[in-house]
């Protein structure tokens, strides 16, 4: 099998995060709800996953770091916590359903005022689009780092500085960056930095968070068991207690503390080289192939790993069934839960095979993904 399903879930994991949750499963007791050994095996390994995690991502406190089940949870955290009732939110075409959701929800049930900027043909920012949205001011901006359907990486520098002379907190998806090239939040601006561990950090499912910057409150969305403050009639509030109600996954964060560390000692720099040049191999093999369109690419700041593309006008959901039935290559075909970015793209009836790629794929499986891919396209010619 060929796994090119990266920006889904990672498949193949550095040995260290198996290991990690198989120990923790026989010894863990729960973290922060004892004083025994097993108790505070738990504790320990959360404290560990929350110190790896600020360190990879730029957080200069770790009990920034609040933990949750995944980005699709952090960011609904972050976007109930922050608009108030009434206010007014802006985002981009190229966001994620986990954005676009919980907003469209506070539109709907408490009176925020949604604008989309959009996303031009070529999978590129509309700049302009952008600023109309933010004039007048705007309480807050919630946009993706990099686009789960193109991998196009967007200039969250500038439009984190423009969110911030509107007035508005800006809250980045960090879903497909985080782990697979250098994010550091204060050097990028941001205010909350929501990711997910089971993709490019190579954690378990179920892991991912949100990291606060210093001096700024998020109300919980949930609240329940801390392990503190017992006697309190309300949630801590004070991090990461404030935004962890009930017991963590200690047993899928000492997972991805060894997922963390294997991104940090490969170093971000080196995997996102390493998986440009997959990509551009990639999609430079596809190019030679007639009847293939490729999306996006054109971003100034370069790929998360992906390249999405499609065979003629076939539809990519029977392509990427081609591809694994006669193949054993995994791809993701359809919307990606992205329904605004293939609209801009002109694909929302097509939708388009996604292949990512990881630090763990070869320039082999490259090779064998295109032999792949022109047999299917000469079939469908």
């Amino acid at each position: 099998m060929i796994y090119l399903d990266n920006a889904a879930t990672t498949l193949k994991k550095p040995g260290g995060v198996a290991c990690a949750v198989a120990d923790a499963i026989s010894s863990f007791g729960g973290p922060g709800r004892g004083s025994h050994a097993a108790a505070f095996a738990a504790s320990m390994a959360v404290f560990e996953a929350r110190s790896a995690v600020a360190g990879l991502l730029g957080a200069q406190d770790a009990s920034r770091v609040s933990f949750a089940m995944n980005a699709t949870m952090a960011l609904n955290i972050a976007l109930a916590g922050l608009l108030p009732d009434e206010g007014h939110a802006v985002t981009t075409a190229a966001s994620h359903n986990s954005v676009l959701r919980p907003l469209f929800r506070a539109r709907d049930l408490r009176g925020v005022q949604v604008e989309v900027a959009r996303i031009l043909p070529d999978g590129s920012l509309d700049w302009e689009s952008y600023e109309r949205a933010l004039e007048g001011g705007a309480n807050l901006v919630a946009a993706t780092h990099a686009s789960n359907v193109t991998g196009d990486v967007y200039d969250v520098v500038r439009m984190a500085s423009m969110a911030h002379d509107a007035g508005a907190l800006f809250v980045l998806d960090a879903a497909q960056t985080a782990g697979a090239m250098p994010v550091d939040m204060a050097a990028l601006g941001v205010d909350v930095l929501c990711f997910t561990g089971h993709k490019s950090l190579y954690g378990p499912q179920g892991t991912g968070g949100l990291i606060v910057r210093e001096g700024l409150e998020v109300v919980p969305l949930l609240e329940g068991g801390s392990g503190v403050h017992s006697f309190d009639e309300r949630q801590p509030s004070f991090m990461p207690e404030a935004l962890e109600a009930g017991t963590e996954n200690a047993h899928g964060l000492a997972g991805l503390a060894a997922g963390v560390e294997y991104v940090a000692q490969k170093a971000p720099a080196a995997i996102a080289a390493q998986v440009a040049g997959l990509v551009e191999r990639f999609e430079r093999g596809l190019a030679s192939v007639p009847g293939i369109v490729v999306y996006g690419g054109h971003a100034s700041f370069g790929r998360s790993g992906i390249v999405a593309f499609n065979i003629g006008d076939a539809d990519s959901g029977e392509v990427s069934a081609r591809l694994d039935a006669d193949f054993g290559i995994c791809t993701r075909p359809g919307a990606h839960c992205a329904p605004l970015m293939h609209k801009a793209l002109g694909t929302a009836e097509q939708g388009v095979v996604r292949a990512s790629f990881s630090s763990f794929n070869t320039q082999a499986e490259v090779d064998a993904a295109l032999e792949a891919v022109e047999s299917i396209a000469h079939r469908a010619s």
